[in-house]
């Protein structure tokens, strides 16, 4: 399925369903995001601080460290899928 990210706003973009609160933590509420930004996701934060405080897309595109993220892959070709690492504290 191709569409708009609902986090970075990039159009035209492979999308994913991202729990806005993790399953494990009893969420139903989903946004479509783009692989990109849904693996930065995962990559620096845990679902417990998913859960607690960054539970809606405008928490998430205010958090630091994400928005800096989002700055540069707004930029980036909708096609672009660069690798993601995981927080040295995520690597658990």
């Amino acid at each position: 399925m191709k569409g708009m990210c609902e986090l970075c706003g990039r159009e035209d973009v492979a999308l994913t369903v991202h729990h806005l609160t993790p399953k494990e933590y009893g969420g139903t509420e989903t946004a479509k995001l783009c692989i990109p930004c849904h693996k930065q996701i995962h990559a620096i934060y845990t679902n417990e601080e998913l859960a607690s405080r960054l539970y809606t897309i405008e928490r998430l595109q205010h958090d630091g460290q994400i928005a800096s993220f989002v700055r540069w892959i707004r930029k980036q070709p909708a096609e672009r899928i660069p690798k993601i690492k995981k927080a040295k504290r995520q690597k658990r």
